[in-house]
């Protein structure tokens, strides 16, 4: 269960692009032939219920309520939006009372591949990789350029909306708690509470 933990026990900070992966944070930069050419591709998991995150790109700070940031990260934070990051449209969160506390959601636009271009990473850009349990049927994959969980408790889940779009969510533990809890397992949790907000659900 999430709560405040997040700032004791599973902190979490923006990243900085290529932190913890490289440009593209989850996606390609390979254009895709079509919309829907080559996806899924082979071995990918289909979301099988796609949904539209049009209005999130414009709005990204909308993937999680004040409450539930409240509950993450303490009082008093707020979010920032980058329409123009590289990656695609974000949104991070950053408290000011604990070091290196944050939250970022990125909804990724660099291709059209979805978990395709995170697949298509595994062992060569992304040489950390691991799937998650998917998220009522929404698959979840755990990436980075390498593992660093353990060295600075930072991890990057994505989670597949559409067979053509991802929503990144990339967490670090504050310096107190490296080691202590796995931050992919934080941001899978941050994960479930994005998705819940992508489809209504309260």
């Amino acid at each position: 269960m999430l709560s405040a933990l997040l700032l004791t026990a599973t902190a979490c900070t923006t990243t900085n692009p290529g932190t913890p992966s490289p440009e593209g944070n989850g996606t390609s930069t390979q254009p895709s032939s079509g919309v829907h050419s080559g996806v899924p591709g082979p071995g990918v998991p289909k979301v099988s219920s796609p949904i539209d995150v049009t209005q999130f790109k414009k709005a990204p700070c909308d993937a999680l309520d004040a409450s539930q940031v409240e509950k993450l990260l303490g009082a008093g934070v707020s979010g920032k939006t980058d329409l123009q990051a590289p990656a695609g449209p974000s949104c991070a969160w950053d408290s000011p009372d604990v070091s290196q506390a944050g939250v970022t959601v990125i909804f990724t636009d660099a291709d059209q591949l979805g978990l395709t271009s995170v697949y298509n990473a595994r062992g060569k850009q992304y040489q950390f990789f691991q799937p998650m349990p998917a998220i009522d049927n929404f698959p979840v994959v755990a990436y980075g350029v390498s593992d660093e969980r353990t060295t600075r408790g930072r991890c990057a889940v994505a989670l597949g909306v559409s067979d053509t779009q991802t929503v990144d969510i990339h967490v670090a533990q504050s310096e107190s708690n490296i080691g202590k809890n796995d931050p992919c397992e934080a941001a899978h949790g941050v994960a479930t509470q994005v998705l819940d907000n992508l489809r209504g659900v309260k």
